[in-house]
């Protein structure tokens, strides 16, 4: 089923209106080329035949509600309670609101980079100062540099860290040592930390498990654990997501703050989540091991290609790709020129590279690289 290749020209979905009319490739922007779980199709035409969609408030639909507790239980052995879940229409808004929920304007915003364009945005939107934590390679993977983050949490303005995890766009799984560094420099200099998991539900290497922020010792009284299945399940336009928020005063700090400026999630992704948290384990394990399959192709084309570097990719379905050694000026260009569109590495921080999406059809991933290897 994710072989399948499917039109989406007529849907005007924004990862191929970018390059509408050019012979280019999209694979940019994270969404999958997969047709969704038609247990969740099946949901959504359930309640379109019902006909009617008035307001629906997020903390009454029980059964998403149910789902997501059922979810984290199951999946990563979380054992939540149904009220630390806050519904949000995307993980995008549910951080600036971190943002306005524990700073003040001038305050100093950790985030972790190279990180995703609107993520590493948030700060400056919100009248604060970013400060970029850099991401080191180390023993064949990327890791945040905890004597950076040592050192710019002691600033009495930093109030916040935003972090990915699994990290987008490159790829690392934070280990168990990774996050008691963070849980330990957050805890003594009075930082909250901000965990955007959107691709927790994409682990694609065997020896990895995914850690919950909000569940792990140290920090699940001092954190925001922003979730979806909008990645894993390729619902991102039906603007549904969650934050998981333990502790009561952290949780009502943020429910203050998006008061009056963020919609109630969509019903209709309240239905596709409930669908997707107890319906759709046997498709999500089906489209793990595609992943895999795609990422072991994708790996053995890079490591053929001369100018090309990919560490170790552990999660989601997201490449970042050193194109340093290609000695051009511009690799984004030049992979377009080539007839393939990537993410450009300089949205994310570091023009030097490229991010290739490979949430696709293998036939996708084949026709970019002989375009790549043609002449």
């Amino acid at each position: 089923m994710f072989d399948k290749e499917i039109d989406r020209s007529s849907t005007h979905a924004f990862k191929w209106e970018k390059y509408k009319g050019k012979d280019i490739l999209p694979l940019w922007v994270a969404d999958t080329e997969f047709k969704c779980a038609e247990a969740i199709l099946d949901a959504m035409r359930a309640r379109v035949d019902h006909g009617l969609f008035g307001y629906t408030l997020p903390a009454h639909y029980e059964p998403a509600n149910k789902a997501v507790v059922r979810w984290l239980a199951d999946m990563h052995n979380w054992h939540i309670e149904s009220e630390w879940i806050v519904w949000n229409p995307g993980v995008v808004p549910a951080f600036n609101v971190a943002c306005k929920a524990y700073c003040e304007k001038g305050d100093t915003v950790l985030v972790q980079t190279p990180n995703y364009p609107p993520l590493r945005a948030a700060p400056s939107i919100n009248g604060m100062k970013r400060v970029e934590i850099a991401t080191v390679e180390q023993h064949g993977r990327w890791t945040i540099d905890f004597v950076e983050l040592e050192k710019q949490a002691a600033d009495p303005k930093c109030k916040l860290f935003i972090v990915c995890n699994p990290m987008n766009p490159v790829g690392s799984v934070l280990f168990e040592s990774e996050l008691q560094k963070i849980a330990d420099i957050c805890s003594k200099h009075e930082v909250v930390l901000c965990s955007d998991e959107i691709h927790c539900d994409l682990i694609l290497d065997k020896s990895k498990k995914h850690l919950p922020a909000g569940n792990f010792a140290g920090l699940e009284n001092n954190s925001v654990t922003l979730m979806a299945a909008s990645k894993t399940f390729n619902i991102a336009g039906l603007g549904t997501s969650f934050a998981i928020i333990p502790d009561k005063k952290i949780r009502q700090a943020f429910v203050s703050a998006a008061q009056g400026i963020l919609p109630w999630a969509n019903v209709m992704g309240l239905v596709a989540t409930e669908a997707a948290f107890t319906l759709c384990d046997d498709w999500h394990q089906q489209q793990l091991n595609y992943l895999r399959e795609n990422l072991a192709y994708l790996s053995s084309q890079v490591d053929k290609f001369d100018g090309l570097k990919l560490l170790s990719v552990e999660a989601t379905y997201l490449a970042w790709i050193d194109a340093s050694g290609l000695g051009v000026d511009n690799p984004q260009a030049y992979f377009e020129s080539k007839g393939v569109g990537p993410s450009p590495g300089s949205d994310f921080g570091n023009k030097n590279f490229i991010r290739i999406n490979f949430g696709c059809p293998r036939s996708m991933l084949e026709e970019a690289f002989r375009r790549l290897n043609s002449n």
